[in-house]
């Protein structure tokens, strides 16, 4: 028998200025992960978290 797969998934999100900017403070990209509710939001996150290389708030997006 197959599982049943939860409402809740764990997603990753990831700031949009660092895959972008090449001059930026630090090398590397930030993430963070946070739960969503897969039949309430169906389309991809966006959220505005601090990221640490750009040093300020971005807005970052969900990826696969």
């Amino acid at each position: 028998m197959a599982s049943k797969k939860g409402v809740r998934l764990i997603i990753t999100l990831e700031c949009t200025e660092c895959r972008t900017n090449l001059d930026k403070r630090s090398k590397g990209v930030s993430r963070y992960t946070t739960m969503k509710n897969r039949r309430n939001t169906t389309g991809r996150l966006e959220l505005k978290k601090f990221c640490t290389h750009c040093n300020k708030h971005t807005i970052h997006k969900e990826i696969k």
